[in-house]
C-alpha cells in the first residue's frame, strides 16, 4: 500500500506539474508535443446541476469547503488531490496558485475558489477550462485525486451565454473522452435513471461501462414505498463496477453546520436499519466509496505506468532534439561562456575540415571559391600602381619625413603594407561571404 500511495502522490506532482506547464488536459491540446495530462489517471466527477455533486465531495474529504448557490457554481474544473496523514496531524488545505499558504479554515478554502474562479471569469457565469489545484492534507481521507466539474444543465439561464449548454458538454466531454479517465457519474434517486445527464454522457463516451462508477444520490428523498434497488444491483442500467448508494445532508443539515463526522454516522445509520438496503449495507455511503475509488485509482496507475514512463522519456527525448536545434542556453559566467565559444569554434573546425577533406560533401565547392573565385580577384588588384616608385617614395616621404639613408623609414613601410592589405579586404570579405552563402544553402 505505501508504493501505492507514493505513486498516488507523483502522479498529483506530475498533474501539478502539467497545470503549470500549461497542459491541463480540458484544453485545445494543439501542441506539437503529447500531452502528459492524457496518458494520467485521474477521477472525473460529472453529473447535472442539483445531483448531489458537491455533497458527495465533500462527504468524501468530511469538510465543508466547497461554494454553494443557486445556478452554476463550479465554473472550472477542481483538481481535488487528497493525502492521508499520520493520525492526529492537523488538516490542511493548499492551493496551487498560493503554493506557501496553509488554510485550516475551510470557509476560506471555499472562499478562495470563488476568489480564483472569478480572477480568471470575471464575475460573471462565464466558464474556464483552466483548472483550480487544491491539495488537502488529512488523516481522515484516502489517498485520491478527484476533478470536479461544472455540472451539465439543459436550458441557459439570464446572466449565462446562450452557449452555455454546449460550452459546458464540450468542456466535461474533453476530460470524460480520454481512455484514462475514471467517470464517477452521480445522479439523483428521485429521478429516473433514464434521464440522467451524467449516465448519458458516460455512456457515449464509455458504451462499455469500463471506466464508470455510478453513484445514487438522495435515496432517503425518494417517495415513500419506492426504492433504488433495480438500480444499485444493477438490473435498470448495468456498469462493469458496482453502483454505489449515497445519503446526503439535508439542507437543513447544512444550514445548521451539522458536523460531517456525525453526517457519516447518520449515512451508516440510515443503510444499516434500512429494510430496502440493509443488505447492501457494507458497500453503501461516502466512505465505501472513497475506498473504492482509491484502490481502483491505484489499480489503474499500476497498469498505466509503462505507457507513462514511455511517454515521458519520448517527451524528453523529443525536447532534447528540439533544444539541440535550437541551441543550448549560454551560461552567465565568463570562463563557462569563453569555454562554449571555443567549443563551438572547435565543433566548427572539426565539421568545416570534415568537408575539406571529403567526409562530407560539399569540399569541392569550397576549394573551388579558394582556388578560383580569390586568385581571380586578386590579380584584378592595381599593386602594380600601388607598388610603383613614384607611389613608395610619396607614402615614405610623408610618413617619415627625410631621413638619413642609413635609417630604415619604419612608418612608411606600416603604411606601405596597411594600404596593401586594405586592397585584399574586399576579395577577402566576398569570398567569405560565397563559402558563408554555399553553407547555409547546403545546410
Amino acid at each position: 500500500m505505501t508504493t501505492m500511495e507514493s505513486l498516488i502522490g507523483l502522479v498529483n506532482r506530475i498533474q501539478r506539474a502539467c497545470t503549470v506547464l500549461g497542459d491541463h488536459g480540458g484544453a485545445d491540446g494543439g501542441g506539437a508535443l503529447p500531452t502528459l495530462w492524457e496518458a494520467l489517471p485521474s477521477v472525473a466527477v460529472i453529473g447535472g446541476q442539483s445531483s448531489g455533486k458537491s455533497s458527495v465531495l465533500e462527504s468524501i474529504v468530511g469538510r465543508d469547503f466547497l461554494p454553494r448557490g443557486s445556478g452554476i457554481v463550479t465554473r472550472r474544473p477542481l483538481v481535488l488531490q487528497l493525502h492521508k496523514t499520520e493520525e492526529g496531524q492537523r488538516e490542511y488545505a493548499e492551493f496551487l496558485h498560493l503554493p506557501r499558504r496553509k488554510f485550516t479554515d475551510f470557509a476560506l478554502v471555499r472562499k478562495e475558489i470563488q476568489d480564483e474562479t472569478d480572477r480568471m471569469t470575471g464575475k460573471t457565469k462565464q466558464i474556464s477550462p483552466v483548472p483550480i489545484h487544491l491539495s488537502i492534507y488529512s488523516p481522515y481521507v484516502v489517498n485520491l485525486t478527484l476533478i470536479d466539474l461544472p455540472g451539465l444543465t439543459k436550458v441557459a439561464v439570464e446572466g449565462q451565454p446562450d452557449t452555455i449548454v454546449e460550452d459546458i458538454e464540450n468542456m466535461v466531454r474533453s476530460f470524460v473522452e480520454k481512455p484514462n479517465c475514471i467517470i464517477l457519474a452521480i445522479s439523483p434517486a428521485n429521478q429516473d435513471i433514464a434521464t440522467s445527464d451524467a449516465i448519458k454522457l458516460a455512456r457515449e463516451v464509455d458504451p462499455t461501462g469500463e471506466r464508470t462508477f455510478g453513484v445514487l444520490t438522495k435515496l432517503d428523498l425518494m417517495d415513500q414505498g419506492t426504492n433504488a434497488l433495480d438500480v444499485l444491483e444493477g438490473r435498470s442500467y448495468r456498469l462493469q463496477h458496482p453502483w454505489v448508494g449515497i445519503v446526503n445532508r439535508s439542507q437543513a443539515d447544512i444550514n445548521k453546520n451539522t458536523d460531517m463526522i456525525a453526517a457519516r454516522q447518520k449515512e451508516r445509520e440510515y443503510f444499516a436499519t434500512s429494510p430496502d438496503y440493509a443488505h447492501l449495507a457494507s458497500k453503501m455511503g461516502s466512505e465505501y466509496l472513497a475506498k473504492l475509488l482509491s484502490r481502483h485509482l491505484e489499480s489503474v496507475i499500476r497498469a498505466r505506468i509503462p505507457s507513462i514512463t514511455s511517454l515521458i522519456n519520448k517527451t524528453i527525448d523529443e525536447l532534447e532534439s528540439e533544444m539541440d536545434h535550437l541551441g543550448r542556453p549560454v551560461a552567465v559566467d565568463a570562463g563557462a561562456q569563453l569555454y562554449t565559444i571555443l567549443e563551438l569554434c572547435r565543433a566548427f573546425d572539426r565539421i568545416f575540415k570534415e568537408h575539406l577533406d571529403g567526409g562530407r560533401p560539399g569540399g569541392d565547392r569550397i576549394y573551388g571559391i579558394f582556388d578560383n573565385q580569390l586568385p581571380a580577384a586578386l590579380r584584378k588588384l592595381p599593386f602594380d600602381r600601388y607598388l610603383s616608385l613614384q607611389n613608395v617614395k610619396k607614402v615614405v616621404s610623408q610618413a617619415d619625413g627625410y631621413q638619413p639613408h642609413l635609417i630604415a623609414p619604419e612608418q612608411g613601410y606600416r603604411r606601405l603594407i596597411e594600404g596593401g592589405l586594405n586592397y585584399f579586404r574586399g576579395p577577402a570579405e566576398a569570398t567569405v561571404d560565397a563559402v558563408s552563402y554555399f553553407w547555409c544553402t547546403m545546410f
